[in-house]
């Protein structure tokens, strides 16, 4: 092998010259866009169902962790009264003041599932008078919407309102149209507002915060605040498990039709066209992430809601994805 330097013979006559028309192209890289991996981790997660295996394995672990808690305190103040009784009595007053709580909690959580199968009852209610076109059916359902929303002051207008106007109405459609239009518009818009605030935390923390599984944790922890919300708007305040429940049932409707699937249309009404996939990664992710919330919100709505959707009063998805996202696109672009 030579060690001197190389002579290329530039000058040759004879050598063809090189044409540019012929070089090969460049090659694309084919760099994945934004997928919302937060959000349809954070949706799968929630959505998950634990085999029987696993809940059987709580319910007993739970039965015996408890009873040998409840064994253990026992012991504790019987052992305490005996030997120093007025002590062992304030430690007597301390555990029922507990279990007293403990008791409230329990009720509190039972009237929460009571509220959620209320909105749910009416909901079926309304479904089946509208498909029997029943106009008896119709106005107990009316009846009872009103009396879901007696008590709240945002709905007194509409209640009114309601109360003026349904007199006229002789078909079972006109008459939960104008109680949809009067008592639940405003709350719609409400809810709305719910999610749109929702969507923003999400992509604004996707966006911001570099750790993997930060954005995760931030995505669930707003969902679950946000579908809470969306039910206390309809009147289905709910407690912590029923909270949970409401958010897997949600989720998993989700997951189950594909709603958490990504495409170039997504964004389309903020970005337009494919410009997602030419995004700087972070937020990009944090958009879609805050869409797939925006989706969240919508099923959330029609989950919570005590009355079917009309065919004209359904929120639109990409409206309130564009009202959610659009100033903190316009703000990102112009840093």
């Amino acid at each position: 092998m030579s060690k001197g330097p190389v002579l290329f013979d530039l000058e040759n006559e004879h050598a063809p010259a090189p044409q540019v028309a012929e070089a090969p192209p460049v090659p694309d890289i084919d760099i994945p866009g934004p997928r919302g991996q937060a959000m349809q981790v954070a949706a799968t997660l929630a959505a998950r169902k634990p085999s029987r295996l696993v809940r059987l394995f709580w319910a007993l672990a739970g039965t015996l962790v408890g009873a040998m808690v409840s064994i253990a305190a026992w012991r504790f103040v019987t052992d305490l009264i005996t030997r120093y009784p007025v002590l062992g009595w304030a430690m007597t007053g301390l555990l029922a003041m507990f279990l007293l709580v403990l008791g409230l909690l329990a009720l509190r959580e039972a009237a929460a599932f009571g509220r959620l199968s209320r909105l749910d009852g009416l909901r079926h209610a309304a479904t089946a008078a509208l498909a029997a076109h029943d106009l008896g059916e119709a106005r107990r359902v009316t009846d009872r919407l009103v009396s879901l929303y007696q008590g709240r002051e945002d709905t007194r207008w509409g209640r009114d309102r309601l109360a003026e106007l349904r007199g006229d109405q002789l078909d079972p459609v006109g008459l939960l149209s104008l109680a949809e239009k009067e008592l639940l518009g405003p709350l719609d818009k409400a809810a709305s507002r719910e999610v749109e605030a929702a969507a923003r935390q999400v992509a604004t923390v996707t966006a911001l915060v570099p750790l993997a599984l930060a954005d995760v944790a931030a995505a669930l922890t707003a969902n679950l605040r946000m579908i809470r919300r969306v039910a206390e708007v309809y009147g289905g305040r709910s407690g912590f498990f029923g909270s949970w429940r409401l958010t897997r049932a949600v989720l998993s409707h989700m997951v189950a039709t594909g709603a958490v699937a990504v495409g170039d249309d997504l964004l389309e009404p903020v970005l337009g066209g494919t410009i997602i996939g030419k995004l700087s990664r972070r937020f990009g992710e944090g958009l879609v992430n805050g869409a797939l919330t925006a989706r969240v919100g919508v099923a959330a709505m029609e989950v919570c809601r005590p009355m079917p959707f009309g065919p004209e009063r359904r929120p639109k998805v990409r409206s309130i994805i564009k009202n959610a996202l659009s100033g903190l696109f316009s703000r990102g672009k112009e840093s």
